[in-house]
């Protein structure tokens, strides 16, 4: 199933054809150089994708979006959307043979724009590695707000459509966090 398509992309369901993609750029150092927790072996991605071949994008599950070249219907990433208590955080890999092409940001922008007609009072987080560069500035590119690292994440947090009472909890966990690392 396709959710969305872009100018140039699909938004679509993972499917059995993009196992070998996947596996290729999960563990290619440029990519896997900040995955937190994804399956990188063969037999673990053929279940993800059987798992998650049917995934809908709603508020009930996570879902798993395959993003794949228009024209050719090549993989080029993955989103996954995972919503808890009124808000989406999402995670995303791009292969490292895609990077600065700019589909990662068309992908996310169509999905979270879509995201957000439908559920309009939902909250959108996304957490990366404080390292991680690339991303950061991706996430700002998007309109999300550099929140600060959170120790207990080890992570940097964006918000995007946060309420007070949200930024003021994360504000709150940040500085419980840094009393615990000194």
């Amino acid at each position: 199933m396709t959710f969305l398509e872009t100018d140039r992309l699909q938004l679509r369901n993972v499917a059995p054809k993009d196992r070998d993609i996947i596996y290729d750029y999960r563990n290619h150092p440029i990519c896997a150089q900040y995955q937190r927790g994804q399956t990188k072996d063969p037999e673990g991605i053929a279940t993800l994708v059987e798992k998650r071949k049917e995934d809908v994008l709603g508020t009930e599950e996570p879902c798993f979006v395959a993003v794949a070249l228009k024209e050719t219907d090549e993989l080029v990433g993955e989103i996954v959307v995972m919503p808890v208590e009124n808000t989406f955080s999402f995670g995303y890999t791009f292969s490292y043979r895609h990077h600065r092409k700019g589909y990662a940001f068309e992908a996310l922008s169509a999905l979270m724009k879509e995201l957000h007609e439908r559920y309009s009072d939902w909250e959108f987080i996304c957490f990366t590695d404080p390292e991680n560069v690339a991303s950061m500035a991706l996430l700002e590119k998007l309109g999300y707000k550099d929140m600060g690292y959170l120790p207990t994440k080890d992570s940097q947090v964006f918000g995007k459509w946060i309420t007070a009472v949200t930024e003021a909890e994360i504000a709150s966990a940040r500085s419980v966090g840094k009393e615990h690392t000194v």
